[in-house]
C-alpha cells in the first residue's frame, strides 16, 4: 500500500529480483495447493515433485548424530572437508568421470541447485548465451537469467523422444554463446543421452570453444543403460563441470549437500563466491556423507529398484489407454505423460486433473514450450497408489476427450 505521504518514496529493488522470478517460480502453484487440499484431508495424490518418499538410510542419520556428538559444529574447510573431496573425487573416476580428478577439482556446496548456481556466477558475464535443451528444469532459466547471461532454448522434439537434434544444437550457436548446460539423466522427461550424442557435444564445444555444464544429479538413479561424463572425452576436461548430490540417491533432499567437479581455477573461484556466501557447509552433514561414500546402503539399490517398478506400473496401468500414453524413463523419479488427445493445454489439464479427481501433476509447459501436450509424473509414492493415480488421470482424459469432440460436432441442421 502506498503511503499518505506525497513525499514518501519506496526504495527500489535490484533488477535481480525480475530476472530471478517468472513461469519457472510459479510452476509450483499447482503442487501447493495439492499439499493444501492433502493437509486438510482430501484424498490427494501428489505427484508433483520429486522428493523421495524414502528416509535417509539410518547409517548415515547415525554417522551425523555421531558428528553431532562429537562436537563438529564449527566451521569446516571452505572448499569442502578434503576427507569428502577425496571420495567424491573416486566415485566420480569410477562413474565414467575424467581419470586425473583428484579432490582439487572437487567443491563442495549446499546441493547440487548452489552449486548450478555458484558455477554459473563463476562461468558467465552479462550479454553471454547459454544453450539450454528443452523442455528444462524450471530453475535454470533462473540460474542463468541471474548473471545477466541468456538462455537461448533448444527444442527436444518429442516425437523423437525428447533426445537432441546435434544439427539444432550447432545452429544455436553465436559468437555469443559461452556454454551449452545439459541435464542428463534428464528432469522432466527421465531420458539419458547416447554416449554418440555426448561425442558430438563434446565436439560442438571443443570447436566453439564452450564451457560444457553437466547436470547429473539422477546418474545413480539409471534403470536401462549406462552413465558417461563428457570430462573424460578428449579435450573436455578443461572445459566441462559437472553438478551433483546425495539428494536423489541416497534420499537426502533436505540435507542440501552437493559438489561441483571441474577445473581447479574454478574450484579457487567457487571458494572466493563461498566465502562471501555460505562461508563452507556444515561439518556433521559432510561427515554424514562421508560415511555415506564409504558404506553404501543396501537400501541404494533397493530405491533404484522400487522407482524401475513404479515406472513400469504406470507403463503396464496405461498401456491400452486410447487417451494417454507413456513415455518410459530411462532413469529417474519422473515420467512425461502425453495427454494431447485431450485437446487441453496442459496448464488447463493439470488444473482440472486436481481439482475433479485429486491428483496434481506438473504442467509441460512450465519445462518449455517443448513439452506443450505433456504432464510430468513423479514416482514418489508406492505402485498401488500410482496405479490409482493413473486410473485417475485416465479418467480425466477421457473426460476432456469427449467434451472436445462434443464441442467440434456440428450443430443439428449445419455443416462443418
Amino acid at each position: 500500500m502506498r503511503s499518505a505521504d506525497p513525499h514518501h518514496v519506496s526504495p527500489r529493488y535490484a533488477q535481480l529480483t525480475q530476472r530471478i522470478a517468472g513461469e519457472g517460480a510459479s510452476a509450483w502453484n499447482i503442487h501447493f495447493r495439492a499439499k493444501a487440499r492433502q493437509a486438510r484431508g482430501e484424498d490427494v495424490i501428489i505427484l508433483s515433485v520429486g522428493d523421495p518418499d524414502f528416509d535417509t538410510p539410518p547409517s548415515i542419520v547415525d554417522a551425523a548424530v555421531d558428528s553431532l556428538r562429537r562436537g563438529v559444529t564449527h566451521y569446516a574447510d571452505v572448499q569442502g572437508k578434503q576427507a569428502l573431496r577425496e571420495r567424491i573425487a573416486a566415485y566420480h573416476r569410477a562413474h565414467g568421470g575424467q581419470p586425473e580428478t583428484s579432490a582439487d577439482h572437487v567443491a563442495v556446496l549446499a546441493g547440487a541447485q548452489c552449486g548450478l548456481y555458484a558455477t554459473a556466477q563463476c562461468l558467465l558475464d552479462p550479454g553471454d548465451e547459454v544453450i539450454i535443451p528443452e523442455p528444462a528444469y524450471v530453475t535454470y532459466e533462473a540460474v542463468v537469467q541471474s548473471t545477466g547471461a541468456v538462455p537461448v532454448w533448444v527444442s527436444l522434439p518429442p516425437d523423437e523422444g525428447f533426445q537432441p537434434r546435434p544439427a539444432d544444437i550447432e545452429a544455436a550457436i553465436t559468437p555469443r554463446t559461452k556454454a551449452i548446460l545439459i541435464n542428463s539423466p534428464h528432469n522432466p522427461t527421465g531420458q539419458c543421452l547416447t554416449p554418440a550424442m555426448w561425442e558430438t557435444i563434446a565436439t560442438l564445444c571443443r570447436k566453439h570453444d564452450l564451457w560444457l555444464i553437466v547436470d547429473a544429479v539422477y546418474a545413480d538413479l539409471i534403470f536401462d543403460g549406462e552413465h558417461l561424463s563428457p570430462d573424460s572425452l578428449p579435450g573436455m576436461a578443461e572445459r566441462t563441470v559437472v553438478i551433483s548430490s546425495l539428494s536423489k540417491s541416497h534420499a537426502m533432499t533436505g540435507w542440501r549437500l552437493g559438489w561441483v567437479v571441474g577445473p581447479r581455477p574454478l574450484m579457487a573461484h567457487l571458494v572466493n563466491l563461498a566465502l562471501c556466501m555460505l562461508y563452507g557447509c556444515q561439518p556433521f552433514i559432510q561427515d554424514a556423507a562421508i560415511a555415506a561414500f564409504d558404506a553404501p546402503p543396501a537400501a541404494l539399490d533397493m530405491m533404484r529398484e522400487t522407482y524401475r517398478q513404479r515406472r513400469d506400473a504406470v507403463v503396464d496401468t496405461l498401456r491400452d489407454s486410447e487417451t494417454v500414453a507413456t513415455l518410459p524413463p530411462a532413469a529417474g523419479m519422473f515420467m512425461m505423460i502425453d495427454i494431447r488427445a485431450t485437446g487441453l493445454s496442459t496448464h488447463a489439464f493439470a488444473d482440472r486433473l486436481l481439482d475433479e479427481h485429486g491428483v496434481s501433476v506438473l504442467a509441460g509447459e512450465a519445462f518449455g514450450a517443448s513439452a506443450a501436450g505433456f504432464v510430468r509424473l513423479s514416482l514418489t509414492v508406492d505402485a498401488d497408489r500410482l496405479r490409482e493415480a493413473c486410473r485417475r488421470i485416465e479418467r480425466c482424459a477421457q473426460e476432456c476427450q469427449g467434451e472436445s469432440r462434443l464441442a467440434a460436432r456440428p450443430l443439428d441442421g449445419m455443416t462443418s
